[in-house]
């Protein structure tokens, strides 16, 4: 593809301003005769010869005629001993070639469906066998129909490598070129098929690349040598006009697009003519091709009225991009003009040169392309930076925020600490303090050493449940029961009284300071009142969480109730444990006769009971 683009632009100015210059001697053939054949002919007339001049159309001799045309040219060589070469330059539609009377070569398709070396020079090397000292005598056979512009060319003749050169710059000229856009064609419609895929909301990429592919396939009428996949000339001919429509109204969809507007009812209008042209190729393909004049002319109109918008639409935006676009749409104008002019035959020539201009348009595609990704770039940067000035405030005002917030979150914390410190103590350990104080007023000044000590020992006992419950706050309600249990244990064994515990479904379980001092008070209660008034030999304590109730049970073997104080006035009696467990959730229910007595507890385990510890370990 780049060494054919480098050609390109090598022989360009030999392109646009004629053919290569030649200082060998050659013959170029521009008179011959011309005659009517039918298409069975495999011999030409005898009479009817008519002098013409090449190139020749004979649409405008014989308007009617689609057949056959015999042409006839002589030349004189005079050195019949080396090898000649020859040159036809244009043959539409189809040929067979003689030279003094022996076939040089043959299209396959003489009749329909005809073959098509329209768009390519045909070039032969004569050996000496088939040529004559003095006269030589071309006989050319061409199949074509009036309705696509039938005709012979100039034909060339002399030394083979200076009519070789020749030949190569000419199918450079008219075929090769034509590859090389049909090709650039394809590829960009593909790359920008897959990116209109890939971001549907772009439409501008959709109808560039439908403008591309279906200029392919128009494009395709320059390099096609037979009418295949079609039956027919006409059927080849419709399609290849409803391509070109379709390329046109794409092309102005493509140009709306970018210059960034819409026009509902114009772009309805253009899609609803191209579906009547594709509709009239499919089904009457014999009418439309003849006829595909009008078709053509609306496909060039959606195009001249497309980029003559889009100059004034540059003109008023005056953007980089619109400009390098608008600039490299003159071109094709320009030059198209010059092609329409060769269709209606108003100029004589074999070549189109509308396909010289796809190198303009891909440098303005690919330009547009790169500004835009250049922009799009440009935004992505300031974007970035914009947003990255941005999270740095809001990080920086965020960790001011938490900092304070912390601060504030800290002082509650300790605040309400100390607070629920004050209040454990008020309840727990000032009633105890209560208490005993009272029990000391009573008292006569010769109150026995063991009573105080016994005082003394129930406030001991009460300050460490409030140092215990206070220092494992975020200890679950197995590992709070822990100390309590150690020194309950002790005490049991000091006055001979087996103790039996059993804990069960309480790992995560925290009940938070309020609470689970209330349940340590009312079981250390309990049991100290086993210890000091059942003269039990055993108690049973079980303690476990069964869908999501709490459970407690304590059993002992003593005297029962009848020789207990239901009240107590250090607050250990029934009364004070009634009331915890009221705080807790629960019922405290106690049944004793002679046998022993137990005591029984329920309470609800509240979810945040249960989630404390994932908290507290956020947090």
């Amino acid at each position: 593809m780049i060494r054919a683009l480098l050609a390109l632009l090598a022989l360009w100015p030999a392109i646009a301003f004629g053919q290569l210059a030649s200082t060998a001697s050659t013959l170029t053939i521009d008179r011959a005769e011309a005659v009517r054949s039918d298409w069975n002919a495999t011999t030409p007339p005898a009479t009817g010869w008519t002098p013409v001049t090449l190139m020749d159309y004979w649409d405008a001799r014989w308007p009617e005629h689609d057949g056959v045309v015999w042409y006839r040219l002589h030349w004189r060589q005079d050195d019949a001993s080396r090898s000649t070469a020859l040159l036809i330059d244009y043959v539409c539609m189809t040929s067979a070639v003689y030279v003094n009377g022996s076939l040089v070569a043959r299209d396959p398709g003489l009749v329909e469906p005809l073959s098509r070396t329209w768009n390519s020079p045909q070039y032969f090397l004569l050996s000496p066998p088939l040529l004559r000292p003095g006269e030589n005598t071309i006989l050319v056979r061409v199949s074509g129909l009036t309705a696509y512009q039938p005709g012979f060319g100039t034909v060339t003749v002399g030394d083979p490598a200076v009519v070789h050169a020749q030949y190569r710059s000419d199918r450079f000229r008219r075929h090769d070129i034509k590859l090389i856009n049909l090709a650039m064609s394809v590829v960009l419609g593909g790359v920008f098929l897959l990116v209109w895929l890939l971001r549907r909301q772009e439409t501008v990429y959709g109808w560039f690349a439908l403008s591309e592919l279906t200029g392919s396939l128009y494009g395709a009428n320059f390099i096609a040598t037979s009418t295949w996949p079609f039956p027919s000339t006409d059927a080849w001919q419709a399609f290849i006009a409803a391509m070109y429509m379709a390329a046109g109204a794409s092309y102005a969809m493509f140009l709306l697009r970018y210059g960034e507007r819409r026009y509902p009812r114009l772009e309805r209008l253009m899609g609803a003519l191209c579906a009547l042209g594709l509709v009239a190729a499919a089904f009457a393909p014999g009418w439309m091709g003849p006829h595909r004049t009008p078709w053509i002319m609306l496909g060039g109109a959606f195009f001249y009225i497309a980029i003559g918008w889009f100059l004034i639409r540059a003109s008023r935006v005056r953007r980089v991009d619109y400009m390098v676009m608008a600039a490299c749409a003159i071109a094709p104008v320009l030059v198209s003009f010059y092609d329409f002019a060769l269709y209606f035959g108003w100029v004589r020539g074999d070549t189109y040169l509308l396909s010289l201009t796809s190198v303009l348009t891909l440098i303005g595609v690919g330009f547009v392309l790169a500004y835009r990704f250049v922009i799009a770039m440009r935004r992505m940067e300031g974007f970035n930076a914009e947003l990255q000035r941005e999270v740095d405030a809001a990080t920086s005002n965020l960790a001011d925020t938490l900092s304070r917030q912390h601060a504030i979150e800290l002082a509650h914390s300790r605040a309400g600490e100390r607070l629920q410190l004050v209040r454990d103590l008020h309840d727990g350990f000032g009633g105890t303090l209560i208490g005993a104080i009272t029990q000391l007023e009573q008292f006569p000044d010769d109150m026995p050493k063991a009573k105080v000590v016994d005082v003394l020992k129930d406030m001991r006992d009460d300050l460490r449940l409030v140092v215990d419950s206070t220092t494992r706050e975020h200890a679950d309600l197995a590992a709070q029961l822990a100390p309590l249990r150690h020194r309950l244990a002790r005490l049991m064994e000091l006055a001979d009284i087996d103790s039996r515990w059993q804990l069960e479904g309480l790992d995560g379980i925290e009940l938070g300071t309020a609470r689970s001092l209330d349940l340590l008070r009312l079981m250390q209660e309990a049991l100290t009142n086993v210890f000091k008034h059942s003269d039990a030999r055993y108690v049973d304590v079980r303690l476990e969480c069964v869908d999501g109730v709490l459970r407690l049970r304590i059993d002992d073997d003593g005297q029962g109730m009848a020789t207990q104080a239901l009240t107590d006035p250090g607050g250990a009696g029934l009364v004070s444990m009634r009331v915890r467990a009221s705080r807790l959730g629960g019922q405290l229910r106690t049944h004793s006769d002679a046998s022993g007595t137990r005591l029984q507890l329920e309470f609800p385990v509240r979810l945040e009971d249960r989630n404390y510890r994932a908290e507290a370990a956020t947090t």
